[in-house]
């Protein structure tokens, strides 16, 4: 498959031609969904919690007599039926992460990737230096290669200054190419990276 690679001012440079094992596979949609729920659910932090009858604060009384009041039969007021009473069947603190096959994962991530190449949302750029570590300067970078609006920046690792600059900006996700998210691909408007990281990313997973 053929990428174009642009310079930092937007202009087409040359073609790069890219691995159609990474690129330009088929497109698993399925693993896509169990990739994509897999990544929600472990990240979800599972600390919600309601208190059961046995935990409320109350007295373990019978409220009323059993008989001979003309009302139904009432235990204590810590009941779920009650006002102030425990909670039946509510959340408690749980771990909500699991593990699926490593083969699904890659799958997902190929398909993904495949996906924003053949809906020409992958932009190569160019290799560039960025030592200010200043938001406004790579905001003049982006803004001619992807719309302002959710996307997804995949860098090196040692790309320190790129991830502070990145911070800042609320719609840029800036991901390393040894760790990469099926959800923010997935739902990425665009897939910005440089040449060498793109050249890392295929060396990394070997194809």
């Amino acid at each position: 498959m053929i990428l174009k690679v642009y310079s930092l001012d937007g202009k087409e440079l040359r073609d790069k031609e890219v691995s159609d094992a990474l690129f330009n596979s088929k497109i698993s949609t399925g693993s896509i969904y169990y990739a994509i729920k897999n990544e929600l659910a472990n990240k979800r932090i599972g600390t919600a919690s309601t208190k059961t009858r046995s935990e409320v604060s109350g007295t373990h009384q019978k409220i009323y007599r059993q008989k001979g009041t003309g009302r139904a039969r009432a235990g204590t007021k810590r009941s779920p039926t009650r006002v102030k009473g425990g909670i039946a069947f509510g959340p408690k603190p749980r771990d909500y992460s699991y593990k699926i096959p490593k083969k699904i994962k890659r799958l997902a991530l190929v398909s993904a990737l495949s996906m924003k190449a053949a809906d020409n949302k992958i932009r190569v750029v160019e290799d560039f230096t960025f030592e200010s570590g200043k938001t406004k300067d790579l905001s003049m970078i982006l803004k001619n290669h992807i719309p302002g609006n959710r996307s997804v920046f995949i860098v090196s690792e040692d790309a320190a200054m790129l991830r502070r600059a990145g911070g800042n900006i609320p719609w840029l996700n800036l991901l390393s190419f040894s760790r990469l998210n099926v959800h923010e691909i997935f739902y990425g408007q665009a897939i910005l990276i440089q040449e060498s990281t793109l050249n890392k990313l295929q060396d990394h997973y070997k194809v």
